[in-house]
């Protein structure tokens, strides 16, 4: 399973292909991943990327409607291509962009998802995380409270 500095640097080799460019429309060749791609990301078509965060494991993909929430998975991975390879057998998810970029999902395992939201907060794979480990609010109280009252 990619590690948070490995979606992190995901997130940040992605974000200057997509930002400012406009989803073409999205092509899903297996919809049949850890939970089913959301009908909505089925539909796009476009639509501009305002912006690449992440979110824990997550990568969210701000639309002008909603959010993408990508998670690779245990084996998922992206790649930007230039031009419009044949797909292999494990890759399920492209957005065709303007720019003439494609971003492609792959995942021989189908443990990653592809989820739409209209709003972030609350959303029930985001909603029970802990803070960022980089945050302000990721400090020596917070661990201090977590760990207070655990015998181990």
């Amino acid at each position: 399973m990619p590690e948070l500095p490995e979606v992190e640097t995901s997130r940040r080799g992605i974000e200057p292909h997509l930002v400012g460019a406009t989803i073409l429309h999205a092509h899903i060749r297996n919809g049949r991943l850890r939970w089913p791609v959301s009908d909505e990301i089925y539909r796009l078509s476009d639509t501009p990327v305002l912006s690449v965060q992440r979110r824990a494991k997550y990568l969210l993909l701000e639309l002008p409607d909603g959010w993408i929430i990508i998670h690779l998975g245990m084996s998922g991975s992206l790649r930007i291509l230039s031009e419009a390879l044949p797909a292999e057998k494990h890759d399920h998810v492209d957005l065709v962009m303007s720019n003439g970029k494609i971003l492609r999902y792959t995942d021989p395992r189908r443990f990653g998802a592809w989820l739409w939201t209209k709003e972030l907060e609350g959303h029930n794979v985001l909603a029970h995380l802990g803070p960022e480990p980089l945050s302000d609010e990721f400090n020596g109280e917070y661990l201090r409270q977590k760990c207070a009252k655990k015998k181990t």
